[in-house]
Parts: structure tokens; C-alpha cells; sequence
């Protein structure tokens, strides 16, 4: 990094953005890829913040990691 502080290589680029929290990392793809919050999102946004799904989130963190199968592994039974 440059003593000013500022990225100038892309290897300085992607190691700083790796180290973003998941959140703004979203909100940096968006912004680059020219990205708007419509009203799909701005609802999404609106239902987490409300808890609407943290009945899901709790459901999901029932798994345990290795306990289930691989989607390829299902995908080739049917």
C-alpha cells in the first residue's frame, strides 16, 4: 500500500477488498456493476430488517457442517 494510504495495484485492490465485511463488498459489486437498489431489493432489505426471515436463518444453522449431501451427489441419483 502507499505511504498516503491509497491502493494503487490491483493485487492491493483485491487484497483491500477481501478484507471488506460481506455487506459493503455487496454494495461495492453493485456500485461497479452499475447495480440499483429496485423495489425487489428495497422489499428484501425491508423483510430482514422487519425479522421476516429469521425464522429461515434459524432453521439453516440446524445443519451441521458434513451432515449433509453434496447437490451433485443428488442430482445423479435422479
Amino acid at each position: 500500500m502507499a505511504l498516503d494510504g491509497r491502493v494503487s495495484t490491483v493485487q492491493e485492490i483485491k487484497t483491500a477488498i477481501a478484507r471488506l465485511p460481506l455487506e459493503e463488498r455487496a454494495l461495492l459489486v453493485a456500485e461497479l456493476c452499475g447495480w440499483t437498489n429496485d423495489a425487489w431489493d428495497r422489499r428484501m432489505q425491508a423483510d430482514a430488517a422487519a425479522g421476516k426471515f429469521n425464522s429461515l436463518n434459524e432453521e439453516s444453522s440446524a445443519y451441521e457442517p458434513g451432515r449433509t449431501k453434496p447437490l451433485d451427489d443428488i442430482l445423479e441419483q435422479s
